[in-house]
């Protein structure tokens, strides 16, 4: 097929999601699950039309899958609105800490002992699917900033700062595998330093200490000249310029860039707080700043209002980045679907299974111990751990960092097979069960009534 015929191709397949979005959001199958499917009907298995093999151009997925990673996890620090006390940032961070780290030793354990991976191997492919994706995670996450559903918000929050966790394990995992060390003393505090302590802590300072000053900075300037100009590469800047400063000072870049989101936000709530109280028809609950201007018309927010100033910003921001990270998340998929003939293992389907059913759960179970939470949700909270675009860039990570070989091979195959079957398994189920919830949820309030 030339050039034309792809474009046309490329053109039928978003017209058709296009006009299917209102059906794949009442059923059970998700936007991802048809790019998927797309990307498994044009490779080798039916139409052989494509041949990628992304193990093989490990560089390039590399940069791709950061690209809507980091966009992702902007967006996902920008909608969190809800103050840091809030129990679903709790949750989250017991989900992306201690969670995480249980299911890496669960799943660690599994691989090594059910489909016979050495334990660098086995360390290095728990730390590559334990984490949920941000990106893939759109229809488990909020919604927005006024979404304060105590379920969306742990689990936006755990995915925006699992790469906290699970990243740091893979750099151990490599550096086992690349240098033939063993665990010494000296390699143990050298990387709980530099790759846990000050990767954690680094990031998350880098990006909210941009985020926020931007923020502010930018409100100012708009309100200061009554500037109602679109200004999307705002976004693209916070992302760019938080993850390149936390990598280049050897700091998490990925959280710096959900944190940039989140500092933000911050910067809009601060400035809200700040406007008078008759500004509000509500102003025990203010609302976002973006709801307050409307951006198709833009010049009526001409008023030197920075309450309208910032809205303009944040909204810029969200719908700039929102559109990236949807336009890299349908390309990634499609092209997972299509290398999925080069990289299909059964024992991915096994792996998927212990995860699914036995680990995750378990290590929700345990990880949340202690905040009050109805374990109907826990259950949900178990379940719904997509795997997705993060994982693969964690794969394409190890190829690029010198990992390589039969066992390299054999465990990206079993990972891959596995994050495809997550996105089948968990993007079915996720509607039928956000709506079992939201049926439980208005039962409960008519009982109370």
């Amino acid at each position: 097929m030339d050039f034309l015929g792809w474009t046309a191709a490329t053109g039928g397949l978003l017209l058709l999601m296009s006009l299917a979005s209102g059906w794949i959001n009442r059923g059970p199958i998700t936007t991802f699950s048809l790019y998927l499917i797309a990307g498994v009907i044009c490779g080798p298995w039916v139409l052989d039309l494509l041949h990628i093999d992304i193990a093989a151009h490990a560089e390039l997925t590399a940069h791709l899958t950061e690209i809507a990673m980091a966009a992702s996890l902007f967006i996902t620090g920008l909608k969190l609105r809800l103050p840091f006390r809030h129990q679903g940032w709790r949750l989250g961070m017991r989900l992306a800490f201690p969670g995480m780290l249980l299911t890496v030793l669960g799943m660690s354990l599994a691989a090594h002992y059910l489909v016979g991976l050495s334990w660098p191997f086995a360390i290095a492919f728990s730390a590559i699917v334990a984490p949920t994706d941000p990106v893939l995670a759109s229809l488990i996450s909020v919604n927005d900033a006024r979404d304060d559903d105590n379920l969306r918000v742990s689990l936006s929050s755990e995915a925006g700062m699992n790469d906290g966790t699970a990243l740091p394990l893979l750099m151990l995992a490599v550096t086992l595998l690349t240098t033939q060390q063993e665990m010494t003393l000296d390699l143990f505090r050298h990387w709980a330093l530099k790759d846990v302590l000050w990767g954690i802590t680094g990031g998350l300072g880098i990006g909210f200490v941009f985020g926020r000053f931007v923020g502010q900075y930018v409100t100012h300037l708009r309100y200061a000249h009554k500037d109602v100009a679109p200004n999307d590469f705002l976004a693209l800047a916070l992302i760019a310029l938080s993850y390149a400063a936390a990598q280049a000072l050897d700091a998490s870049g990925f959280l710096a860039a959900f944190a940039a989101g989140v500092g933000l936000r911050r910067a809009e709530v601060n400035v809200i707080r700040r406007q008078p109280a008759d500004a509000f028809d509500d102003s025990d609950h203010r609302p976002p700043a973006e709801v307050l201007v409307n951006p198709h018309i833009r010049h009526e927010s001409l008023d030197p209002d920075p309450a309208r100033s910032v809205g303009l910003v944040v909204g810029d921001a969200l719908s700039f980045g929102d559109t990236v990270e949807r336009l890299f998340a349908a390309g990634i998929i499609i092209v997972l679907g299509v290398t999925l003939a080069h990289h299909w293992d059964p024992d991915g389907l096994l792996m998927a299974l212990v995860l699914f059913v036995f680990i995750r759960p378990a290590a929700v179970w345990l990880g949340t111990t202690g905040i009050k939470v109805p374990w109907q949700q826990k259950m949900i909270i178990g379940w719904l751990g997509i795997r997705g675009i993060g994982s693969i860039n964690y794969i394409a990570w190890a190829y690029t960092h010198g990992v390589a070989g039969e066992e390299m091979t054999r465990m990206a195959n079993i990972a891959f097979t596995l994050i495809v079957a997550s996105v089948i398994v968990h993007g079915i189920s996720v509607t039928p069960l956000l709506n079992w919830r939201q049926a439980k949820i208005a039962a409960a309030k008519e009982q109370d009534e």
